[in-house]
């Protein structure tokens, strides 16, 4: 008999985990954790409840967001930086990631994990899996196909939709989960290098060597704690499915790591090895897009996408009180509401309408026109870009909005997407983004970027701004040629600082009474309001 099948063997690990505190106990080969069997907790491979971060000793982590991907083109530029970990079950995957993740220090990472990508089992195979007679740790248990498509186009910057796999009913939850690439992806699970066209995908290849009775300690508290198994058919499934996987497809994988890291998360060694490799391969990828841009498009004619509004002597005269630095807040935001509810009237009358007839209280016919569309949805880019939010809602009933934060890195001046906030089925409206000011056109191009992700129709797009730069018209119209551009006026100039010449200054912080960093750049991307 198998040692691990022995009851007398079962009887000590069930008194250890529920009970163990001396020399002998199993905690001695792991951290101290709850051990108690009741109350079960829902164990799912995506937690919903979860924010999109990470927590180190050392700063935050963004695990959804995207780093600027797309160039002045509106092209993709570069592609994230995939690392593969496989390993046994329980060998420590997802701690090594985590170590990887705080010693690499780059804001954006998506962790992945192929536990994501369990394939819905039919009637019988659940019965099967509730008595541990169906085995997951073979190839044929997981979706590849999917794995695939979804890994690419993480690797692409694209969003993707995660399959939410539950452990305690053995099925995937009805509501998958949005993910954005980002600088670098980790992908972790027991069957990483067991694809080829999954391989092609990995720009690094790690394995973690763990013992194997330290793993099957592991996958014991980890099955009896979290997914409600019980000690007997945790040890069944360990010997006659887990075990020979291992044996069979997972250890030969190993020959095709960059790196073995034996010991798991404990070795920092191999760790500090990792994370030098990677970050020289990121250094390898670095863009300005801002600095593209600004060399773009130089000295050409505004294109015919632009609509600007007409420069009658009123709204002459309110351009003149917002510019003016003198200008009370009161009064700013008075005349700048007045400018977007004319911006906005403008930009409706690019939507597609068509004839309707309709009779007049005289019993006469009238040929009138009413929006030919499936609806309207405005997005604004956070936080000025919600100011035009009201003008929106006041001449257009019932109009859906959206949320979009992007901010600028500190450190390298770049836009990042923070956050998002879409409705549902935006893939079917005529879209009208907000944004209050655009110099170089940097976020307004990331911002058209998530809505194509989210199947807007380049078409059925229009960005609406107070005030534009030229550079910032030409960038956009250049790399999104079908999107319509609608403004009250352009400036000529940007200067070293990325700022509208002569511009409007900061214009969230003129409307919002709030004090301007030293570094703040017209293309809106400063903090939220709230």
């Amino acid at each position: 008999m198998d040692k691990y099948m022995d009851s007398s063997f079962v009887d000590i690990l069930r008194s250890r985990l529920l009970h163990g505190s001396g020399e002998g106990s199993l905690d001695r080969l792991l951290p101290s954790v709850n051990t108690g069997l009741s109350p079960r907790k829902r164990s799912t491979s995506q937690c919903k409840s979860e924010p999109p971060l990470l927590r180190t000793s050392k700063r935050t982590i963004y695990t959804a967001g995207r780093p600027p991907w797309y160039n002045e083109h509106g092209t993709q530029s570069k592609e994230a930086f995939v690392i593969g970990l496989c390993g046994g079950s329980a060998s420590g995957k997802t701690t090594v990631a985590r170590k990887i993740i705080e010693a690499l220090d780059v804001p954006w990472v998506v962790l992945l994990s192929m536990d994501s990508f369990y394939k819905v089992l039919t009637a019988e195979q659940q019965l099967l899996a509730a008595n541990n007679d169906y085995n997951f740790d073979h190839p044929d248990a997981f979706d590849f196909s999917l794995l695939v498509h979804t890994l690419r186009k993480l690797k692409q910057g694209k969003s993707v939709k995660i399959p939410v796999y539950d452990f305690t009913t053995h099925g995937r939850q009805k509501e998958w989960k949005t993910v954005y690439g980002a600088s670098v992806i980790i992908f972790e699970g027991i069957m990483s290098f067991a694809d080829k066209e999954l391989l092609k995908l990995l720009d690094m290849k790690i394995f973690v060597d763990t013992d194997s009775d330290i793993r099957l300690v592991r996958r014991l508290r980890r099955d009896i704690t979290e997914r409600g198994r019980d000690i007997e058919g945790v040890i069944k499934q360990y010997n006659k499915f887990v075990k020979p996987a291992f044996e069979q497809y997972i250890e030969p994988t190993m020959r095709l790591a960059d790196i073995v890291v034996p010991r798991g998360g404990g070795n920092m060694v191999a760790i500090d090895l990792i994370v030098q490799h990677v970050h020289s391969q990121l250094e390898e990828r670095e863009l300005s897009v801002r600095a593209a841009l600004a060399s773009a498009h130089q000295a050409q004619p505004l294109p015919q996408t632009l609509s600007v509004l007409e420069n009658t002597p009123q709204v002459r005269g309110m351009h003149t009180i917002i510019r003016n630095k003198e200008t009370s807040r009161d009064e700013f935001i008075f005349y700048s509401k007045r400018l977007m509810r004319l911006l906005i009237e403008r930009a409706l009358s690019f939507l597609p309408s068509q004839v309707h007839i309709v009779q007049t209280p005289q019993g006469e016919d009238y040929e009138g026109r009413t929006f030919h569309g499936k609806g309207i949805t405005g997005v604004s880019i956070l936080r000025a870009g919600e100011t035009m939010e009201p003008a929106l809602r006041a001449v257009c009933k019932d109009v859906r909005i959206g949320k979009i934060l992007i901010q600028t890195n500190q450190d390298t001046g770049e836009p990042e997407l923070h956050y998002l906030r879409l409705p549902k089925d935006i893939g079917e409206d005529h879209v009208i983004l907000m944004d209050c000011t655009v110099s170089t056109g940097a976020a307004a191009m990331m911002a058209i970027r998530v809505l194509l992700d989210h199947d807007v129709q380049e078409e059925k797009i229009l960005l609406v701004s107070l005030l534009m730069a030229e550079m910032g018209v030409h960038s956009v119209a250049y790399a999104f040629p079908q999107v319509k551009i609608i403004t009250t006026a352009v400036d000529k100039k940007v200067n070293d600082l990325f700022h509208i010449i002569p511009g409007i200054g900061n214009f969230g912080d003129r409307y919002f009474g709030t004090d301007a960093p030293p570094d703040w750049s017209d293309d809106d991307m400063d903090e939220p309001s709230c």
